[in-house]
C-alpha cells in the first residue's frame, strides 16, 4: 500500500463518510472483504426466500394430499392418480410404500407371502424416502449456518486489516488528531458492520427454517407410521383369506 497516498487521504480536509465513500476509500483487501460479505448476504436472502416458499408449498400440498388419503377412498386409485413421479414429499412417501406393497401383493397371488419381511420392507422404503425428501428440502442450510457463524469474523478481519493500515499512515504523518484518525477507523469498522448485516439474518433464518423443517419431518414420519399400520392390517387380512386370488386394495381407515 502507498503510505504517502494513505497519509494524504487521512489528512485531507474533507472526507466522504457516506457508506459509498467509506467503501471507495478503503484498502483493496477491505474492499474484497466487503464485496464478499455483500454477495453472501444477497445469497442468504435468496436462500431464505426459496426455503420459506418451499416449506409453505410442501405443507399446503400435504394438507391436500392428507384430505384425499383419509377420505376413505381407494388407495389404489390415489396411487394411480399420484403416478410414478410424485410432485411433493408426502406423495413420494405414499408412492414408495404402495410400490413396495404391490410388489409383495403379486407374490401373495403366487402363494409366496412373507408377512414378517413385508412390514420391514415397507417401513424401510418410507424411511429412505423421508430422508431423501428432507435432504432435498435442507439443501443450502449448511451455507446459512456457515454465514451466520463465519461472517462476523471475516468482517473483523477486514476491520483489523483496515486499522493496521490506518495506524501505519497516521504514524507516517505523526498526527493523532481525531479528524485524521476517524475516517480511517470508520472505513475499517464498516467491514465489521457488513459482516453483522450478513450474519444476523442468516442465524435468525437458520433457526426458524430448521424448526419448520423439523416439524415437517415429524409430519412425514407420522404419516409413514400411520400408513404402515394400515398396510400391516391389510396384510393380516390378506393372510387370513387363504383362498384369495388377489390382495384386496387397501383403504385408509
Amino acid at each position: 500500500m502507498d503510505r504517502s497516498v494513505s497519509a494524504t487521504d487521512l489528512g485531507g480536509a474533507m472526507h466522504d463518510l457516506s457508506l459509498w465513500g467509506l467503501f471507495l476509500q478503503a484498502d483493496w483487501v477491505v474492499k474484497l472483504v466487503m464485496i464478499g460479505l455483500l454477495l453472501a448476504s444477497i445469497w442468504v436472502w435468496a436462500i431464505v426466500f426459496e426455503k420459506v416458499t418451499s416449506i409453505r408449498r410442501a405443507n399446503r400440498e400435504a394438507d391436500v394430499f392428507e384430505d384425499s388419503f383419509w377420505s376413505g377412498g381407494s388407495l389404489d386409485e390415489l396411487y394411480r392418480r399420484e403416478g410414478e413421479q410424485p410432485t411433493h414429499p408426502m406423495a413420494a412417501v405414499f408412492v414408495a410404500a404402495m410400490r413396495e406393497w404391490r410388489r409383495s401383493a403379486q407374490r401373495l397371488a403366487g402363494g409366496e407371502w412373507m408377512a414378517a419381511g413385508l412390514r420391514e420392507r415397507v417401513d424401510r422404503a418410507m424411511a429412505v424416502t423421508v430422508q431423501r425428501e428432507m435432504d432435498r428440502l435442507e439443501r443450502w442450510m449448511v451455507f446459512l449456518a456457515s454465514v451466520g457463524s463465519v461472517a462476523p469474523f471475516i468482517g473483523l478481519f477486514g476491520t483489523v486489516w483496515g486499522i493496521m493500515n490506518s495506524f501505519a499512515a497516521i504514524a507516517g504523518m505523526q498526527n493523532t488528531n481525531l479528524a485524521v484518525v476517524a475516517p480511517g477507523i470508520a472505513e475499517a469498522l464498516f467491514a465489521t458492520a457488513i459482516g453483522l448485516v450478513a450474519a444476523i439474518p442468516a442465524v435468525l433464518a437458520y433457526n426458524k427454517i430448521s424448526s419448520d423443517l423439523a416439524r415437517f419431518a415429524a409430519r412425514l414420519e407420522a404419516f409413514a407410521a400411520g400408513f404402515g399400520a394400515i398396510l400391516s392390517r391389510q396384510t393380516e387380512t390378506a393372510m387370513g383369506a387363504a383362498d384369495a386370488a388377489q390382495v384386496p386394495a387397501p383403504v385408509a381407515e
